[in-house]
C-alpha cells in the first residue's frame, strides 16, 4: 500500500472521467487511473498498487461487473465504491449484498464522486494507521493516547463492542474523536467485515436528512427520479453511527425509535416496511437530558439510545497524552506530505501543555498540521506560535514540566550561581569594583534567561522571580537589545 496515494477507475467510459481526474486533482492529492477494457484490466499491475477502486458494476456487462467486485472483495484489499446505473433496484440490492465501502450512480455528479473519495479516504488512512500501529501501546484503533482516563475507555470499547446489538451514546466535547471510538467499537465488534456507515445529523439540511437515512421511492418527491437506498438500510448487518444526535428534528426522531424498537423502518413515500439488523452508535456534544427536559428531544428515544453510555475525556483532563498526538501529528503529516518532521522547543512545548484546547484533539491537529507547512525540518519557539497560545487567559498556572516530551533541547543544570561569583573573584591585594561585578552579572544573567526562552521577556522575569515590568526597566538600563541574545 502506499498511503492511500493512487485510485483506480474500472470504467469503460473514459471520456466521462478525464474531466473528472482534472477537478478532483484540485482537491485531492493523488494519482488517477484509468482501465477501460476487460483485456486491461487482467494486464493491469495497477490494481495490485492501489487503495481505492471505483467499480462501474456494468463493466462490459452486468455479471462481469459482479464478478469483479465479487473477486475485489474476496481479496479486501482495496476500498471500494461501486458505481451503479440510475433505476436498477435488482442490481443494486446485489451490489449491497456484496457489501463495497460506498455506491454511487452514474451518470458521473462531481460532488457524489467527491464524497465517496473523502469518505474512502479517511476509510483508508484509519485502517493503514491501525495496521501501523497494532503493536503500539499507545495507541488503539487509531485513538492515541495511554493515560489512565484513556486505559479505562479502551477497557470500556472492548466491554462495548462485545455486545452486538445495545445502542451507545458517546459524549464528548466538540473535537475529542467521538467517530474514531465510533469506529472503534464497530472493528472490535462481529460487524467489523460489515460496512461502517457515518451519518452527521448536524451537517445534512434537514429536508435532506431524512431521504438520505431512510432511503426513497420512485416519486416521492419532486426530483425523486429513482429509488435511493438509504444510510440505515446500507448499514445492514453492520453499523449506523449518528453523530449530533441532538440537532435532529422531532419527526425523524420517531421514525429512528421505530427502527430501535421494531428493527425495520420504511423508505420515504414507501408503503413496505422493511426489515434491518443495524446497530445504531449515536453521539453528541449536547447535553440531551437538558434537551429533553426542554421539549426538543424525545425522552423515550434518549433511553433508547442511552442503553450503554460511554464519555470521551477533554484533552485538558489527560495532557500527559498531548506529546504523544504530537509526535503522531507530526510523523502523520511528515510521512503524507513529504516533509522533514519539525519538533517544538522545550518552552514552546510547555505552552502547548499549559493551553486550554477548547477544539480538542481536533484543534492540536490543526495546528500541527499548520506547522508542518510552515516549520518543516526546523524547531517551533515560542515567537512561533499563535498569539493564542500566549495569553493568559487561554492557560492553566499548573506546572507541566513534568510530562516528557522527545525533544533535542539540552537540560539546564542547576547551578549555585551566587558559590560561582565568589569563587571567579580574586581578591589577593587587588582591589574590585564591586558594583561593576554585579552589573556583568546581573546582564549575564537576563542574556541567558532571554536566551532560554527565546526572548519571551514574561517567561523570562518567571526564571528571575521579577516582575516583568522591573526586567523591562533592567533590559533598558543596561542597554540590551535582541542582538544580545
Amino acid at each position: 500500500m502506499n498511503n492511500s496515494r493512487s485510485i483506480l477507475f474500472i470504467d469503460q467510459e473514459k471520456s466521462a472521467l478525464s474531466d473528472f481526474f482534472t477537478q478532483l486533482q484540485e482537491s485531492f492529492e493523488h494519482r488517477f487511473y484509468h482501465v477501460g477494457s476487460k483485456e486491461d484490466l487482467v494486464n493491469s499491475a495497477k490494481i495490485n498498487d492501489v487503495d481505492i477502486i471505483f467499480l462501474d458494476v456494468t463493466f462490459e456487462n452486468k455479471e462481469t461487473g459482479l464478478r469483479i467486485l465479487r473477486k475485489l472483495r474476496q481479496k479486501q484489499d482495496h476500498v471500494i465504491v461501486a458505481v451503479l446505473p440510475e433505476n436498477d433496484e435488482h442490481l443494486t440490492a446485489k451490489v449491497i449484498e456484496l457489501n463495497p465501502f460506498f455506491y454511487i450512480t452514474k451518470p458521473y455528479k462531481l460532488s457524489e464522486v467527491h464524497l465517496a473519495l473523502k469518505r474512502a479516504v479517511e476509510m483508508v488512512w484509519f485502517s493503514q494507521k491501525s495496521s501501523r500501529n497494532s503493536s503500539s501501546q499507545n495507541d488503539f484503533c487509531g485513538i492515541i493516547g495511554k493515560s489512565s482516563l484513556m486505559s479505562d475507555l479502551y477497557d470500556l470499547i472492548m466491554r462495548v463492542a462485545d455486545d452486538d446489538f445495545s445502542t451507545v451514546l458517546i459524549r464528548g466535547e466538540s473535537g475529542t474523536g467521538k467517530e474514531l471510538v465510533a469506529k472503534a467499537i464497530h472493528s472490535k465488534s462481529n460487524r467489523k467485515d460489515n460496512n461502517f456507515v457515518p451519518v452527521n445529523c448536524a451537517a445534512i439540511p434537514d429536508e435532506l436528512l431524512e431521504s438520505e437515512l431512510f432511503g426513497h421511492t420512485k416519486g416521492a418527491f419532486t426530483g425523486a427520479t429513482q429509488n435511493k437506498v438509504g444510510r440505515i438500510q446500507y448499514a445492514d448487518k453492520g453499523t449506523l453511527f449518528l453523530d449530533e444526535i441532538g440537532d435532529m428534528k422531532p419527526n425523524l426522531q420517531a421514525k429512528l425509535l421505530r427502527v430501535l424498537q421494531e428493527k425495520e423502518f420504511e423508505p420515504v413515500g414507501g408503503l413496505q416496511t422493511k426489515p434491518v439488523n443495524t446497530r445504531i452508535l449515536a453521539a453528541t456534544h449536547c447535553d440531551l437530558e437538558k434537551l429533553v427536559e426542554e421539549g426538543k428531544f424525545r425522552e423515550d428515544l434518549y433511553y433508547r439510545l442511552s442503553v450503554i453510555p460511554l464519555s470521551i475525556p477533554p484533552l485538558t483532563a489527560r495532557r500527559e497524552d498531548i506529546p504523544l498526538l504530537i509526535e503522531a501529528f507530526i510523523s502523520r503529516y511528515a510521512s503524507d506530505r513529504g516533509r522533514e518532521p519539525f519538533r517544538f522547543s522545550k518552552n514552546a512545548m510547555n505552552k502547548l501543555l499549559q493551553y486550554c484546547w477548547r477544539g480538542n484533539v481536533r484543534e492540536l491537529e490543526n495546528l500541527i498540521q499548520h506547522m508542518s507547512i510552515l516549520f518543516s525540518g526546523k524547531t517551533v519557539g515560542i515567537k512561533d506560535l499563535p498569539e493564542k497560545f500566549l495569553l493568559d487567559e487561554n492557560l492553566s498556572t499548573e506546572d507541566f514540566s513534568h510530562l516528557t516530551y522527545n525533544s533535542e533541547d539540552t537540560e539546564t543544570e542547576n547551578v549555585d550561581f551566587g558559590s560561582l561569583l565568589v569563587d571567579d573573584v580574586l581578591f589577593n591585594d587587588n582591589q574590585i569594583d564591586f558594583n561593576e561585578i554585579i552589573n556583568d552579572f546581573e546582564k549575564k544573567l537576563i542574556i541567558n534567561a532571554l536566551k532560554a526562552t527565546e526572548g519571551n521577556k514574561k517567561e523570562a522575569a518567571k526564571l528571575l522571580k521579577l516582575k516583568r515590568t522591573t526586567l523591562l526597566e533592567k533590559i533598558k538600563k543596561k542597554n540590551l537589545s535582541p542582538d544580545n541574545w
